[in-house]
């Protein structure tokens, strides 16, 4: 269950970096989105807790050392008995929301430090099974005023979110223009890690424009949106205009209204029409999205080139994944969306900075 950690340190940012870019990877228009990792549904959660005024508890790891389950900047909200969110494989927490609940009711930050490395705690009786550190933060949401507004901002507007904590108990929250302070006083007992500041950036969600609903539709959206991305779809056809449900945004326009409405990181190019999937690439050879898929065999995407210009070609080229998707096997619309959202997925890993 461990990965590598990505430390951070006093101070220090925690940033993380990204793989190398290729040709393609330098056209896109928006870089800088989040490469991994899915915060949405804690943050969405987050959301919806602090306007409903519950106790609402947002666990934020702070740093790590050694060999831990989460990263610095992973968070878990706790709220009325319920998780949402993972920093360990189920073993910390019950802890976590033991402490949590004592949070909410005090309405104070509780700072928590976790230490595995020793092979005393390797062996005992209540082992992890990792050799790792991680410094905690709870954060009782109901004592932090406007925090809803900050994160509806990363959640909407395609900003970063930063994420300020200081050991005098003071916390920041910003996401462009939006920003909020809180001073929160400690737990009776507890004390904080030195004179330590941490400065937590979580980079924007990645976007994707889905052009055109269709068998695939229906799965691939719920789970690229499981995986973090923010989807749109356009589809005008009336037969196809349920297929987006669930998307962040459905948009009845043409391909070339969509890409100018609604900056996007990658686009999927999957109308089963000949003529509309032309359009799209058409449109498509105007901008500088950086992953484009093409639904459809190799064969189709010949065929389409041929009703292009050499201009258009050469500039949809060295961005198209035609036939989009992975090859893993499998047939039907259920295996075509989890190839898609598997080639997306790296893409991602490898591009997002």
């Amino acid at each position: 269950m461990d990965q590598p950690a990505a430390s951070a340190t006093l101070e220090a940012s925690a940033i993380g970096g990204g793989g190398p870019r290729d040709a393609a990877g330098q056209l896109s228009a928006a870089p800088g989105f989040l490469t991994e990792g899915s915060p949405r549904s804690v943050l969405e959660t987050a959301l919806t807790r602090a306007r409903a005024g519950e106790h609402a508890v947002l666990a934020l790891v702070l740093e790590t050392d050694g060999s831990t389950y989460a990263g610095a900047g992973d968070m878990v909200l706790f709220c009325n008995g319920s998780q949402v969110g993972w920093l360990s494989g189920g073993c910390l927490e019950p802890e976590l929301a033991r402490r949590a609940e004592q949070v909410s009711a005090a309405g104070q930050v509780d700072w928590i430090e976790i230490d595995t490395r020793s092979d005393e705690d390797l062996l005992s009786g209540s082992a992890l099974g990792c050799r790792g550190r991680l410094r905690i933060a709870l954060l009782p949401l109901r004592a932090m005023a406007g925090i809803d507004v900050v994160i509806e901002a990363w959640l909407r507007e395609g900003v970063p979110l930063q994420r300020e904590l200081r050991a005098s108990g003071q916390i920041v929250f910003r996401a462009g223009h939006r920003e909020r302070t809180w001073q929160l006083h400690p737990m009776d007992g507890m004390q904080p890690f030195g004179e330590g500041a941490w400065c937590l950036t979580l980079p924007r969600l990645p976007r994707a424009l889905i052009l055109g609903g269709g068998p695939e539709t229906p799965f691939l959206v719920p789970l690229l949106r499981g995986l973090g991305w923010r989807i749109s779809v356009a589809e005008r056809r009336a037969r196809w205009a349920s297929a987006g449900q669930g998307a962040d945004a459905q948009l009845q326009t043409s391909p070339a209204e969509a890409l100018h409405g609604d900056p996007c990181d990658a686009v999927l190019v999957m109308h089963h029409d000949f003529e509309l999937d032309r359009e799209a690439l058409v449109a498509l050879a105007d901008t500088k999205v950086a992953f484009i898929g093409l639904l459809g065999p190799q064969r189709r995407r010949e065929d389409l080139f041929k009703l292009l210009t050499p201009d258009q070609r050469h500039r949809l080229s060295p961005r198209l994944r035609s036939p989009v998707g992975l090859k893993i096997g499998g047939r039907g619309p259920e295996a075509i969306s989890l190839s898609i959202a598997a080639q997306l997925q790296q893409w991602r890993s490898a591009h997002g900075r």
